[in-house]
């Protein structure tokens, strides 16, 4: 039985008095093609000659019935900021309904009864189900670092005669059935830039053409046992192997240049997928979870409505905070909203103070508001900006210039960043209370025993970066279309020796010696001394331990930095034996062991 006799024989059974040309008009096929098809499911003895099912095709659908669901419900959702910040994509609400319950209520509806969700972010919001609607969570721990294919692994148990649910999704008609005959991945046909499938004259899905836009994939799947089978080994085997921790289940579907599974084509305003706060503002605007306490402050602020708040984007999730780039009123903005554990590592009030003193200075981007109290931030976002490139030469140069022009500014704040105290304060943080490196309590010694040189080649404190990364230096041309450099983001600012930024830019940089020598040479225009020079490389050691000890926290917290961490306390180790070896016996007159 070929894949349209199977549409026919589904349609029948839910309507037996559908004609030949309503047929025609639910699969899309001709009306040749449902005859000769009809023809052949007499001839199969499946129908009679009035349309009619055979004990035959009863059987057969009776015993092609789904037996389970499975919604992957675990992510960030980080496009839909701000609202992911305070409900998870599963339980946002359309018309009044969430959308785990409407997809939960649709099941039912078709005697599915059986529910497995896969959770991790927000998990336990999604508790209430299990009482509710009698369904099964299963928890994905690595969902902050890795996509679904690893949610669906987490369920392979459960995968057959299986339909996959992606949470966000809403469906104006019921998408289920109490049969299926065969697998399928749900497509619209509307088309998308991003996706790598498209459908082919025989419904089936095959690969796009290099540069060719495919049919936007809805998400929504139904697998039959034998492509279920073939799902469960490749699931398996992909993340066994180690695939990037952002591939999705689809990537299990695909053989050669098509997917194992047939094409199901819907209309794009039948099922929709809700992926950003604008595209849940359309499909319901009396939404409650557009009450956004954000996007009311920003209104506020700007003194517009929520309305004028468009084109809502999330940026590039930093190492501290979720931000997003949004427009108003021909103008583009960046809000920022502190990450997990930010209340612990910022003084948002010290944090003012700085933005306060630099305010009309040219050395920054345009703060708007910021608040003392949560640390949400608004500035003017920086048009056609691009940030510093630490292996470009001219790009070096400028922000070492830049970095020497503050620096000179002889600015004052009634606070200090000190190093050493923040290497003790985010220990003190650790749940474990010991750090992960075996070696960790002989690279804390070594390191603090650098102190008294540093302490002694201080000369003066002014108000210094801390953060003074190459991310955080903009370039941007101004209204004469002269390129200025900006430094931006200041959580960390405070009094100290302004030659930590130097060292500070290297470590993130992950520069060799050789290059933050040449860094050291730029910034101070081929006139530092050696014990300054050998005083940076106290720096480059102490930084290392701050920011892997820093790492250690955030991984606490279930964000992993991978490769950075681990360059930084090479950096700790490697640059207290490099100070060794410059001082040489002269190491012990500043008591470093």
């Amino acid at each position: 039985m070929n894949r349209v006799e199977c549409d026919i024989l589904k349609t029948l059974a839910q309507n037996p008095c559908t004609s030949q040309r309503e047929l025609s008009e639910i699969s899309g096929h001709s009306l040749g093609i449902i005859n000769r098809s009809l023809k052949e499911l007499i001839k199969d003895n499946y129908i009679n000659d009035d349309y009619q099912l055979t004990p035959k095709a009863k059987e057969l659908l009776k015993s092609c019935s789904p037996k389970n669901a499975i919604i992957l419900a675990a992510g960030f959702g980080m496009r839909m900021v701000p609202i992911n910040m305070e409900t998870p994509k599963g339980l946002l609400e359309v018309k009044g309904e969430t959308l785990i319950e409407r997809l939960i209520r649709q099941l039912h509806e078709v005697g599915i009864r059986q529910i497995y969700i896969v959770v991790g972010f927000m998990k336990e919001h999604y508790e209430y189900l299990i009482d509710t609607y009698q369904v099964e969570l299963i928890v994905n721990s690595d969902y902050t670092t890795k996509n679904n294919l690893y949610s669906l692994e987490k369920a392979l148990p459960y995968l057959s005669d299986s339909y996959i649910i992606p949470c966000d999704i809403w469906c104006r008609q019921n998408p289920f059935s109490q049969t299926e005959l065969y697998s399928w991945y749900m497509i619209n046909e509307s088309k998308s830039d991003g996706s790598p499938v498209r459908v082919n004259k025989r419904k089936e899905l095959v690969l796009t053409e290099k540069n060719t836009a495919g049919n936007s994939m809805v998400g929504i799947s139904y697998l039959c046992e034998a492509q279920a089978k073939i799902v469960r080994n490749r699931v398996k085997t992909l993340c066994e192997s180690g695939t990037k921790p952002d591939a999705f289940w689809e990537d299990a579907l695909y053989q050669d240049s098509h997917m194992i599974v047939q094409a199901r084509m819907v209309p794009s305003s039948d099922v929709i997928e809700i992926n950003t706060y604008e595209q849940l503002r359309d499909l319901d605007s009396n939404s409650n979870n557009l009450q956004s306490e954000t996007i009311s402050l920003i209104a506020n602020i700007l003194n517009v409505t929520p309305e004028a708040v468009t084109e809502i984007t999330i940026l590039k999730k930093g190492m501290t905070n979720r931000s997003f780039l949004f427009k108003c009123s021909g103008k583009r903005y960046i809000m920022r909203i502190p990450g997990e554990g930010t209340s612990q590592l910022i003084n948002r009030m010290e944090e003012c103070e700085v933005y306060h003193t630099i305010q009309n200075k040219n050395i920054c981007d345009n703060c708007i508001y910021i608040n003392a109290q949560n640390g949400y931030k608004l500035t003017e976002y920086i048009e056609n900006s691009r940030m510093c490139n630490p292996f470009d030469e001219e790009d070096i140069k400028k922000c070492m210039t830049k970095l020497r022009i503050f620096h000179e500014m002889n600015l004052q704040v009634a606070h200090e960043f000190s190093v050493f105290d923040k290497i003790n304060f985010y220990e003190s943080l650790w749940k474990s209370g010991q750090s992960v490196y075996r070696d960790y309590e002989t690279t804390r010694k070594n390191v603090f025993s650098l102190r008294n040189y540093i302490d002694s080649h201080v000369t003066h404190k002014t108000l210094t970066h801390i953060d003074a990364v190459p991310d955080n230096f903009l370039f941007a041309k101004n209204e004469y279309r002269q390129e200025e450099v900006y430094l931006i983001d200041w959580e960390y600012a405070g009094m100290q020796d302004p030659h930590l930024d130097i060292a500070m830019f290297s470590v993130y940089a992950f520069y060799n010696q050789s290059q933050i020598d040449r860094l050291i040479q730029m910034y101070f225009d081929g006139n530092c001394k050696d014990e300054i020079r050998i005083k940076i490389y106290c720096y480059v050691a102490a930084c290392g331990l701050l920011w892997s000890n820093w790492c250690e926290y955030k991984k606490s917290l279930g964000v992993d930095f991978g490769e950075y961490a681990l360059r930084q306390y090479r950096y700790a180790k490697e640059y207290y034996r490099i100070v060794c070896g410059e001082l040489g016996k002269e190491k012990d007159k500043w008591d470093i062991r």
